[in-house]
């Protein structure tokens, strides 16, 4: 039996939990008026929502959506602050949990991994395989059945009150990304599975740590089962081997475990690629000796570019966000061999204070 944790939920809801969480979900926004308004009244807020949580009267509030097109359509879904400071102070307590569970393999939204980190493994993968399984979900976090996804919670955590709060953050997003989803029968469904909450808004942090907890079982396969290396990064998938017929194994085998989780392989971005070939992974073309960026991700770095030269012109945009979002560019750039790229894009569109004057 795996190990449950319990009483959880003081920890939780405690004040000192709470600030700590206020100071998390603040980083990197202070700007922002909801953000302000809140530190307005910090002390109070705080005692709000400890008041509230510990009450069991929290309830989270609406949510505000808009569509991002980098580097694909998506709808981001921002909840009000206060409840972004709860969704801190519950990852701050239970992703430790979880976390010593995951894949080493596994590098979306976890301490010391990251994109850079994950090229990196799967490049040094692509040097010692001769091919290399690229596997991803559709649709991936419309899809997440908050019935699997409870299931996989309640394994490790005991207290009744974590769980209720859990559930009630699931419940907040239920139905954000019914437009994005497209239903899909599983055996032994009946007509009651349309009926079934799913989908996690993309833009909370429980959102994000939950993907990890809801995929560690495709890990779990793919190491102790299939006992072949692979890198993941949420729901964007590589596995390596030197045959093919072993990867076709793992495909089906990836096919089986993702419909235990409710879950469908996209047909178009699932196939497999001698390691000749190359493969895309978090941005970057990866071959063996070289590395290369997406052209998607140039041509979108130029048009956002172009609208923020815009914007600074014009006033609409400090020249202290304009640089950061270029820094920004170029240090993710600066993982693949663009040194050339970079200098013409940068000669083609330069940026100077004296543009604003």
């Amino acid at each position: 039996m795996p190990k449950s944790f319990n009483n959880l939920f003081p920890q939780i809801a405690s004040f000192e939990n709470l600030h700590a969480a206020w100071e998390a979900a603040r980083r990197g926004k202070r700007r922002r008026s909801d953000v302000a308004a809140f530190e307005r009244h910090l002390e109070s807020n705080l005692l709000s929502l400890e008041r509230q949580l510990r009450e069991g009267s929290y309830r989270p509030g609406r949510y505000r959506s808009f569509y991002i097109r980098e580097p694909k359509r998506r709808k981001i879904s921002a909840a009000p602050f206060r409840d972004r400071v709860v969704h801190h102070a519950l990852v701050r307590v239970i992703e430790p949990i979880f976390d010593a569970r995951f894949s080493n393999a596994s590098y979306a939204c976890r301490v010391g991994k990251g994109t850079h980190a994950a090229a990196d493994h799967a490049q040094a993968l692509l040097r010692q395989h001769s091919y290399v399984l690229k596997a991803d979900v559709a649709q991936f976090f419309p899809s997440i059945d908050h019935g699997v996804l409870n299931g996989m919670l309640s394994r490790h955590i005991a207290c009744r009150r974590t769980l209720d709060l859990c559930r009630r953050i699931m419940a907040s997003g239920d139905g954000i990304l019914s437009s994005e989803y497209t239903l899909k029968l599983f055996p032994g469904d009946d007509l009651f599975a349309a009926l079934r909450p799913r989908g996690l808004p993309i833009g909370n942090l429980t959102s994000q740590f939950w993907a990890n907890v809801y995929l560690n079982s495709v890990d779990t396969l793919i190491q102790r089962e299939l006992r072949l290396p692979h890198v993941r990064y949420c729901d964007d998938l590589l596995i390596f081997a030197d045959a093919t017929p072993t990867l076709h194994t793992a495909l089906a085998a990836l096919h089986e475990r993702a419909a235990q989780l409710r879950l469908t392989l996209h047909p178009r971005k699932t196939r497999i690629y001698a390691a000749d070939e190359g493969v895309e992974f978090v941005g970057y073309r990866l071959f063996r000796d070289h590395r290369r960026l997406r052209r998607g991700n140039v041509r979108l770095f130029v048009q956002r570019l172009r609208r923020q030269q815009r914007d600074y012109r014009t006033g609409l945009l400090p020249a202290d966000r304009l640089r950061a979002s270029i820094r920004s560019w170029i240090a993710h750039a600066k993982h693949a061999d663009t040194y050339r790229l970079r200098s013409r894009l940068l000669r083609a569109h330069p940026f100077t204070v004296e543009h604003a004057r």
